[in-house]
């Protein structure tokens, strides 16, 4: 490919280039730009591979969390083919049917609902629920998910893609939300209300809570990095002081107690809820 394009051998060994594999190299400063490292990997990939698992994902704006550290570009190619897996690239054999790739910038990406299908086979189920509840905003419904089940139903991570999709919720707001309603479900507990506006005995609005039981009076937060700001720090605080006077227990979680203390936060909410 380098030699094709006038590029000499001493050119490739400048600390301005990155090689990726044995013939794919991009310049340092596009190393880090996904869509260049899949521009780069294509151009020695095999007729029809579709860019797919968590690259996929990525392309399609997913967020994971406990997304593992790859940076590889993820392939997916007939069951037939040769093509062996490089430093810059993870290869999957698997069929794919028309209706399971799409193009997007001119490159072939397995859908959203494959990819969804794909990523059942690699991700905890917290971590699927989140993806899942993502995709359900606006690139599927229910019923697009369950298809792509049911092309594949079984093989690895068929029975996680069964135990998240029914708890699937568009209105989860982000993917540490997601990762603490598995928790909840897995523990057994009533499952919340999600994104619900809260009113006083007189009606007035008084706030908003990321998970609530009405008939318990309890509501859960997950404090993410935006709650860091002054302003919005402030609001949380006169907010909380409404709740509190209006009979509410608040109980509030950080991404280190959800991934750190799952333990701690499930024990919490069950003796709120009792």
């Amino acid at each position: 490919m380098a030699f094709t394009g006038g590029i000499s051998d001493e050119a490739l060994r400048r600390p301005d280039v990155v090689r990726l594999s044995r013939d794919t190299y991009l310049p340092r400063a596009m190393a880090d730009n996904l869509g260049a490292r899949v521009a780069a990997v294509l151009m020695t990939a095999p007729d029809g591979a579709v860019i797919s698992h968590l690259t996929a994902a990525a392309m399609w704006g997913l967020q994971i969390p406990l997304s593992p550290d790859d940076r590889r570009v993820h392939l997916t190619v007939s069951t037939g083919s040769a093509v062996r897996a490089r430093s810059d690239r993870s290869v999957h054999r698997c069929p794919l049917s028309p209706e399971e790739t799409t193009a997007s910038d001119g490159v072939l990406i397995t859908t959203p609902g494959r990819t969804w299908r794909d990523l059942a086979a690699m991700l905890q189920r917290p971590a699927l629920l989140a993806v899942t509840d993502q995709l359900l905003v606006e690139k599927c419904t229910h019923t697009d998910l369950e298809r792509h089940l049911q092309l594949r139903p079984s093989g690895r991570g068929a029975a996680r893609a069964r135990d998240v999709l029914p708890l699937g919720d568009k209105r989860a707001e982000s993917p540490m939300e997601s990762w603490t309603r598995w928790l909840i479900h897995e523990a057994g507990l009533p499952m919340p209300d999600l994104q619900r506006d809260l009113h006083d005995e007189r009606g007035w609005f008084i706030g908003r809570a990321d998970f609530v039981w009405r008939d318990r009076k309890v509501l859960v937060e997950f404090d993410g990095d935006h709650h860091r700001d002054r302003k919005a720090w402030v609001d949380d605080v006169r907010r909380q002081n409404a709740l509190v006077a209006a009979g509410w227990t608040i109980l509030r979680f950080t991404s280190a107690d959800v991934l750190g203390r799952p333990a701690y936060v499930i024990a919490t909410i069950r003796a709120a809820l009792r």
